[in-house]
């Protein structure tokens, strides 16, 4: 028991936590990465990599479905913690580490998850299971076309030039299907994959779902929808914050320019600098948690770290490039004009502007319309279009914010 309880406490200190955030609830996602990395617990990449299964807000029916699609394929020991506020992180991840650590619960998930997987492959009706609403649970209409797709692939990870399980058209449950063809622009016949990235994805924004249609690892066409659409509203078109940090408008400066920073984070994680990323959402944590002062000197020194990158220049340079008129078309906002590396730099311009600007400063925050998203990804491969979309400085997609 003592080499079984220290193999335990060793294993929990290096949980790995894959995190579902349900749109309009960032401020939820935020206060888990923030207390997970207090306890050196780590975020997950995708399901296998996981032990903890967290859930920031109220998931509407599309999202809860996919929850429980991810949570059958958590390994064990595992466990899944649902947090409505930022204020019940604490008391969540509490419990998450007791579940953890104890055996005889963890030994019956294994027992029961090993008798649910003696049924995989048998026909429906010689395993009772031909019921047609168990059916219709397993394998859900979206909102999205209204085709079948199977929500083991909502999260669809997709590292470098590598592609990860993804949820295919048609598919049978917990398999991809095989390419179909295609004429290609040149005339020549192609493979063409049918692929959906989202809704639960490491740096992508909430709730988005990407159909893309891949020529090779190219998207050759694109559509895009929020998941659970009609559960929330929009947000507002323009935000007005105060320069004065004090009372209700400095939480309004900090709430802004923390976002800021947790889309930078996203840029440069997939750009592939974690050191950056992880200072950008520190300093994202320290803005939500009024270490002003603090905040303000890292900020800084982020930006010019960022702006400094020759490298970082080369990579993101002449990638996914908007003109304003591109961009009055797709109704995104104007400050997107340039390509990733312009508009990296303009997310922590923004940052530093609400919390060192003096006087008010009103901030332009649209809601990305979700055809937009699918708008400029067209012709890009997919790591790219990842860096594309996390370049948008996404501030709402048809959600509402935390309550």
């Amino acid at each position: 028991m003592g080499v079984s309880g220290a193999l335990v406490r060793l294993a929990v200190r290096h949980s790995h936590l894959l995190v579902i955030e349900v749109p309009g609830h960032w401020l939820t996602r935020v206060a888990v990465e923030r207390l997970a990395g207090i306890r050196g617990w780590r975020l997950a990449v995708s399901p296998a990599d996981a032990d903890i299964l967290a859930v920031c807000g109220s998931p509407g029916p599309e999202l809860a479905l996919a929850a429980v699609s991810l949570w059958e394929q958590l390994p064990g020991p595992r466990t899944r913690i649902d947090v409505a506020a930022p204020d019940l992180v604490a008391a969540a991840l509490d419990q998450a580490d007791a579940v953890l650590r104890d055996t005889a619960r963890q030994r019956r998930d294994s027992t029961a998850r090993d008798g649910q997987g003696s049924h995989d492959g048998e026909d429906p009706a010689a395993s009772g299971r031909d019921d047609p609403a168990a059916a219709r649970h397993e394998r859900p209409a979206t909102a999205y076309g209204g085709h079948p797709t199977d929500w083991r692939g909502a999260c669809s990870a997709v590292q470098g030039d590598a592609m990860g399980p993804a949820a295919i058209e048609s598919a049978p449950r917990g398999a991809i299907a095989l390419a179909h063809g295609g004429e290609d622009r040149d005339g020549l016949e192609m493979d063409v994959l049918h692929v959906r990235l989202g809704p639960v994805l490491p740096d992508w924004p909430a709730g988005l779902v990407l159909r893309a249609h891949l020529h090779g690892d190219l998207i050759v066409e694109a559509q895009a929808g929020v998941v659970d659409a009609g559960q929330g509203g929009y947000a507002s078109g323009a935000h007005v914050v105060g320069g004065d940090t004090s009372g209700e408008a400095s939480q309004d400066v900090g709430e802004f320019a923390a976002q800021r920073c947790d889309n930078a984070a996203r840029v440069l994680a997939l750009a592939g600098w974690q050191d950056a990323a992880g200072r950008a959402r520190a300093v994202r944590d320290r803005l939500l948690t009024g270490e002003w002062s603090v905040a303000t000197t890292e900020l800084a020194r982020l930006r010019r770290r960022v702006r400094r990158s020759g490298l970082l220049r080369w990579s993101l340079r002449r990638v996914g490039p908007l003109l304003p008129g591109e961009l009055a078309r797709l109704g995104l906002a104007p400050e997107l004009t340039g390509d990733v590396w312009d508009r990296l730099n303009g997310m922590l311009d923004r940052a530093v502007a609400a919390v060192g600007g003096s006087g008010s400063v009103v901030v332009s925050l649209p809601v990305t319309p979700p055809a937009a998203v699918a708008g400029v990804v067209s012709g890009w491969d997919v790591a790219t279009a990842r860096l594309i979309v996390a370049s948008l400085d996404i501030a709402a997609l048809g959600t509402v914010r935390d309550g």
